[in-house]
């Protein structure tokens, strides 16, 4: 983990990130200005900075993580589908991988790449979208599904 990285800081425990999932590998937590609500971020614990980083082992649970986030986020928000997106340098606001998983309605208002950004209107809507996602990705696992 790095020193200053702001997601090695909510891996560490030294900032809240609203966290969602967790295991010995990643962690996923809402992101703090959501495109919507449920916007959710999933990042490898160990300091990577881009996608092309990322040992090859990580690969494939990352994305098993992302689909199991993705499945969530329209289970518990209710949503048409996800979005799900990463940045590598370009747009990447924070220098370790991180993966956006948001939820999505047919005429939710997003076009091309230039999105609003919001914050959530406190601290109790941003504890009931974690609340959320957490009980979604324990009914999923409870389905079965071993992410």
């Amino acid at each position: 983990m790095a020193v200053g990285c702001a997601f090695c800081r909510v891996g560490r425990g030294e900032a809240d990130g609203h966290v969602v999932l967790e295991d010995a590998r990643f962690l996923a937590f809402l992101d703090h200005r959501p495109l919507f609500p449920g916007h959710t971020l999933l990042v490898p614990r160990a300091h990577h900075e881009t996608l092309a980083d990322l040992p090859t082992p990580l690969v494939g649970p990352l994305f098993e993580h992302t689909r199991l986030l993705a499945r969530a986020v329209e289970r518990a928000f209710g949503a048409d589908g996800s979005f799900v997106a990463v940045n590598n340098r370009v747009s990447q606001s924070v220098p370790h991988l991180h993966v956006h998983v948001v939820p999505r309605r047919f005429k939710d208002g997003l076009r091309g790449f230039f999105w609003p950004r919001t914050r959530y209107a406190s601290e109790a809507a941003a504890r009931e979208a974690q609340r959320a996602l957490r009980t979604a990705l324990e009914e999923l696992r409870a389905g079965g599904d071993p992410a």
